[in-house]
Order: structure tokens, then sequence, then C-alpha cells
């Protein structure tokens, strides 16, 4: 499939007036934007991308191109859009290994030195789900399988050091049992698999799994929110089933290179809000499983740090590594 996807302002049908309109010291370059997106295409960052962009594109009065650059669970895209100039040309668009891959990888950039956060578009509950066909009715099921015979058990995740597998290490911890982990590059290769049933259980967002939930070919054990998450109905908390305290949520967000202008980085924000609470743009977003946020440049500064905080200690805690 070709990584590039030029989306068109032509024939977007909405009203709404442009942002920018003409080429001055602070608008935006005067041609398509690019926007990286550090996953393979079918992943939820990608799905989520790609609902809210078009609309996007018609504020900004730019071609918008998604660029789906996948690996080292989203470090490569990521290092692209770090060595991308600060024009305002080009924006990343990232998933939750973004606060946990400079801990967990050696990368040539700290991400918030490297980029300046926009918005924090949109927040979730993970969910580890079996394949139908398994014997796992529930997570006591996996817990009790794990420790009849350790490391046997099988789980995927969209990659090393994601939410996805620092929860699930978590998991493990605290109640003394082993899994093994089973990475993908990308969330869009492993749910091809978890369908299948080449893999039983599979730790994820909703958003790429929601719809697989409903058909009944993965069957969802628990989620990572406090309590039941709207998103996967009758389905209890890991918080819930024993792991007392336990919370992991995963999010999405927009990032700017740093360097970009102020004044650029505002007029992104301001139409990223904008397109977030559009009824229609907000509704197909959480149709898919997360729950829109459209957060402020500074509220996701203050959410990146700390996510960079917590989730680092815990990679140092338990030694997770890129290669583990």
């Amino acid at each position: 499939m070709n990584r590039r996807l030029l989306l068109s302002l032509a024939g977007a049908g909405l009203a709404a007036p442009a942002i920018v309109h003409a080429q001055t010291a602070t608008s935006f370059p005067d041609r398509p934007i690019r926007l990286i997106v550090p996953w393979p295409p079918g992943g939820s960052t990608d799905t989520i991308a790609r609902i809210f962009v078009p609309r996007l594109a018609d504020l900004l009065g730019r071609a918008i191109v998604i660029d789906n650059r996948g690996g080292a669970s989203g470090a490569t895209g990521a290092v692209e859009a770090a060595r991308a100039p600060t024009d305002g040309s080009v924006w990343a668009f990232v998933y939750d290994t973004q606060a946990t891959n400079e801990t967990v990888m050696r990368l040539p950039f700290r991400t918030l030195e490297a980029f300046v956060p926009v918005s924090i578009v949109a927040t979730g509950p993970l969910a580890m789900v079996a394949h139908h066909t398994t014997p796992y009715r529930s997570f006591e099921d996996v817990i009790d399988a794990a420790k009849r015979a350790p490391d046997t058990v099988n789980y995927a995740t969209s990659g090393v050091g994601g939410l996805a597998h620092v929860s699930t290490t978590l998991l493990q911890q605290s109640r003394n049992f082993r899994l093994v982990h089973v990475p993908y590059r990308g969330g869009g290769p492993a749910v091809s698999d978890a369908v299948a049933g080449h893999v039983p259980l599979f730790m994820t967002n909703v958003v790429i799994v929601s719809q697989h939930i409903r058909a009944g070919t993965l069957r969802p054990l628990g989620v990572t929110t406090a309590g039941e998450s709207r998103h996967v109905p009758g389905t209890r908390s890991f918080a819930q089933q024993g792991f007392a305290g336990f919370e992991a949520p995963t999010w999405w967000a927009m990032l700017g290179r740093a360097g970009v202008s102020p004044a650029l980085v505002a007029r992104m924000h301001e139409a990223m809000t904008r397109v977030l609470t559009d009824p229609e743009v907000k509704n197909r977003i959480e149709d898919q499983g997360c729950d829109v946020i459209a957060s402020s440049p500074e509220e996701a500064t203050r959410f990146l740090t700390a996510e960079i905080a917590k989730w680092g200690q815990v990679i140092r805690t338990n030694d997770i590594r890129a290669d583990s």
C-alpha cells in the first residue's frame, strides 16, 4: 500500500472559512503540509488521522499528505519528524510510545526538546482481548494458565515499550505470573494475526479491535481504565479484578517541530480544536473506541511530561528494553 495519501481540499463540502489564505511570515508554507504518522496503515493512529485530516486541510487552506513511517514502535517516524524543517511544513501525529521510547531506546532526541506539543487529541482504554477459540473466558483464566506453565502463553502488542507492553509487564509483576510478549510492527499487522487466531491474546487500544469485539471474534478480558469503559461495555477494569490502583489509558497527540513559530503552533491548535469539536468528526473518532480531548498546548506539555516520568520509572525498574 502507498504510504502517502494526498487529501484534496476539493469536494470537502464544508462552509467554514479557511484560517490561512495567503503566504506571510507567520503562515504555513505554500505547499502541501506533511503529517507524519509513525505507524503503518490500518493501526489506530492512522485510523484517527484519516478521520480528522480532511476537515483540518479545509480549515488550514492547505492539502495535507499523510506520511506513514512505521517501524521501531513509532520511533522511525518520530526520528524523521525530529529532523523536519521548522517552517511548519511537517507535523507529527503520535501514539503513547512517544512518551516511552526515549527510555526504552537510544534515540537522537528527547521528545520535549525536539517537539512542541499542540494537543492531546484523544485518550482511550487499552484492552486485553482473547481470540474466541481460546479457553480464556476471563483474565483470571489467563493468570491460572500462565502460572501452571510460565512463559508459554503468548500475547501480542503493536511493539516493544508502548503502554500495552509496559502495562502488561506491571500486571504480571503485581500477580507474579509470566506471559510471552510478541511485539509487532504496528497495530495493523497485530490485529490481523489476532483476528486470524495466530496469537491467542492481544493487548491493544480499543480503536482497532472494537468491530471485532462487537462481532464476537475477540473476547475482551479487561480494560486499563480505572473503572469500566463505555467503549467496552460489560468488561471490568483490571483495577476491579484485583489489581488495585492500576490505570494505564492510551492516548494520541499532535506535535510540531521545536522551533516552529508560536503563531503557527497557535494556528494549528485553533484548527485542531475546531476540527475535533465538530460533532461529525468527534462522533466518528469516538465511535472507534476513544474519547476526544482536544487539549491546549500547555495541557499537552504537562501531560507528556508526566507520562514520560511515570512510565520511564516503570521501564527502568523492570529493565524493559527494545530487545525485550
